[in-house]
C-alpha cells in the first residue's frame, strides 16, 4: 500500500472515530438534561403521593400572610347577616385557618363535612377564599353543603390566589398568631390527614406564642 493510500486510510479512520465523538457529546447533551427532568419529576411525584401533600415546598412558610384584602361573595349571609370579606388585619392576634375553595371543585364537595367540623372549634377562625368562581354558584354550594366560614372572600380573578401560591384547589393554610403561615395543605382535607396532619398543626399552631 502507498504512503497516499495509508495517510488516506488513516485520514478515514480518525474522522470516522470524530464522528463517533462527537454523536456521544450529543447525546449526553440530550441525556443529561432529560435525566435532571426526570428526577425532578420523579421527586415531585413521590412527594405528591407519599401521603403528606405538605411535602410540597411552599416558599411562603414561615412568611407573613398576603395582605390582599378581598371583597365578600356577593349576596352570602350566615345566621342572617351578610358574610363579610377576606381582611388580612385580623390574621394578627389569632390562629387562622384558610380554606382555598370553589363550587366547580369536585374535591371540595368531598371536605366540606370536614370544614365543618372544623368549624365547631372556636379557638381559631376559618375564613374561605372563593376561587375563580360565581356568586351564585358559591353560594348555592354553601347551602347545600354547609357554611364553615366566618368569612369568605371573592376571588374572581385569581389574583389572591397566584399571591398564596395556590397549586390548584381545594388547599387550606394555617395561620399563626403573628400573622405568618404555619402549614399548608395541599389537596382536599381527608378524614385521615384531618386527624394526622391538620388538626397536630393547628394544635402547634395555637400554642405557640404570638410573636
Amino acid at each position: 500500500m502507498s504512503v497516499t493510500a495509508r495517510n488516506g486510510s488513516k485520514a478515514t479512520h480518525e474522522g470516522q472515530n470524530q464522528d463517533r465523538r462527537n454523536i456521544a457529546r450529543r447525546r449526553v447533551l440530550v441525556l443529561v438534561p432529560l435525566a435532571l427532568f426526570v428526577g425532578l419529576a420523579t421527586l415531585f411525584l413521590f412527594r405528591l403521593f407519599a401521603g403528606d401533600p405538605s411535602l410540597l415546598p411552599s416558599p411562603l412558610i414561615g412568611r407573613p400572610a398576603p395582605q390582599t384584602a378581598l371583597p365578600p361573595v356577593a349576596g352570602l349571609a350566615r345566621d342572617g347577616a351578610p358574610l363579610p370579606g377576606l381582611d388580612p388585619a385580623l390574621f394578627k392576634g389569632a390562629v387562622t385557618v384558610v380554606n382555598v375553595w370553589a363550587s366547580w371543585c369536585v374535591p371540595c364537595r368531598d371536605e366540606a363535612p370536614l370544614l365543618m367540623e372544623l368549624a365547631r372549634d372556636k379557638r381559631f377562625r376559618l375564613v374561605g377564599i372563593n376561587y375563580k368562581d360565581e356568586a351564585e354558584n358559591a353560594r348555592r354550594f354553601l347551602a347545600r353543603f354547609g357554611n364553615p366560614f366566618a368569612a369568605a372572600g371573592a376571588d374572581q380573578n385569581g389574583r389572591a390566589g397566584i399571591e398564596w401560591g395556590v397549586y390548584g384547589v381545594p388547599e387550606t393554610f394555617v395561620i399563626g398568631r403573628d400573622g405568618k403561615i404555619a402549614y399548608k395543605l395541599v389537596g382536599p382535607i381527608s378524614e385521615d390527614n384531618l386527624d394526622t396532619v391538620l388538626k397536630p398543626q393547628i394544635e402547634k399552631a395555637l400554642g405557640a406564642p404570638s410573636s
